[in-house]
């Protein structure tokens, strides 16, 4: 599939956002209800967009909106029917593209470039707000994981993002079943594993996992996110071997979350520095996830290009 955002990939390295959750926590925003950040858009949609502003001013080419958690079943929980739930997806696309048209200056040589939105599309795991989506294998098959994707891909591609963000995906059954969902929606999208070492969460080997979306035209690119920064260059070869497509990459801080106390424990591990290292492997467009706040990608955005990439 040819895109703008395609081609910007094929043109030079792009630098993503941080970790939505920890910006509008720092901000003093509760996120221990159940749709997370997802919240906000019912709630408070004006502080999604001033998130995606710190991450814009800090020099990010791309931010990824508050869909990962937002569903019509989380909503439906909440008592939000199906066509609010349906508005509140595409608000997410929206408080995350005028974030551009505010925006002020980022870092020096960043200015004027194009800003890119990218549609948050997380798994199934992330509906039941367990911590699913670091284990995977849910007692689903391709089939029911394909019809609980397509109907929130179908209202996010409706909404015109730039690029789907197929991210946190566990397992290859539900890349199988995501890979089949966005087909025809007119919208590229990215493939992103979480992972443990060379595998994913759910125990399959990566150079399987990435296979599935070599052919798959609609997947501009692949990788990694919301796992330890010392998993990613390994995988980012992987990716880049097995597919040919160009490679994403953006781990947690390094720190581990607790699903039972619903906290992060332990110390951060994430540098800027390794971006050398992922770009080198062969990681095109990077960033952070949980806990990577706009610092961190300010820094990323401000490196001279003989550092950072």
């Amino acid at each position: 599939m040819t895109s703008d955002f395609a081609d910007a990939l094929a043109s030079g390295p792009l630098v993503l956002d941080g970790g939505l959750s920890n910006q509008l926590e720092a901000a003093g925003h509760d996120l221990g209800d159940a749709l997370w950040s997802a919240r906000l858009l019912a709630d408070d949609p004006e502080a999604i967009t001033r998130a995606h502003l710190a991450y814009f001013e800090a020099g990010a080419d791309v931010v990824i909106t508050s869909s990962y958690q937002a569903t019509f079943e989380g909503f439906a929980r909440r008592g939000i029917g199906g066509q609010r739930a349906a508005e509140l997806l595409a608000l997410s696309v929206e408080s995350a593209r005028v974030g551009p048209r505010r925006a002020r200056v980022g870092p020096a040589g960043r200015a004027g470039r194009r800003r890119w939105v990218a549609a948050s599309a997380g798994p199934y795991g992330a509906m039941l707000a367990d911590g699913s989506e670091y284990r995977g294998r849910y007692g689903l098959d391709v089939g029911e994981l394909e019809r609980f994707h397509r109907p929130r891909l179908e209202v996010l591609a409706a909404a015109r993002p730039d690029v789907l963000a197929l991210e946190t995906v566990p397992d290859t059954d539900e890349a199988v079943a995501l890979l089949r969902a966005v087909r025809g929606l007119g919208v590229p999208a990215w493939l992103s594993y979480t992972v443990d070492g060379d595998r994913t969460r759910a125990g399959r080997p990566l150079e399987e996992a990435f296979a599935l979306a070599a052919d798959a035209e609609e997947v501009v690119a692949v990788g990694v996110n919301c796992c330890a920064p010392g998993d990613v260059s390994g995988a980012v070869r992987t990716a880049a071997r097995v597919t040919g497509k160009p490679v994403v990459a953006y781990p947690n801080s390094g720190e581990v979350w607790d699903a039972r106390a619903r906290a992060w424990r332990g110390r951060s591990l994430f540098a800027p520095r390794l971006v050398r290292e992922w770009r080198a492997a062969g990681a095109r467009l990077v960033g952070g996830c949980c806990r990577v706040g706009p610092d961190a990608i300010r820094s990323i955005a401000s490196a001279p290009s003989s550092d950072s990439y």
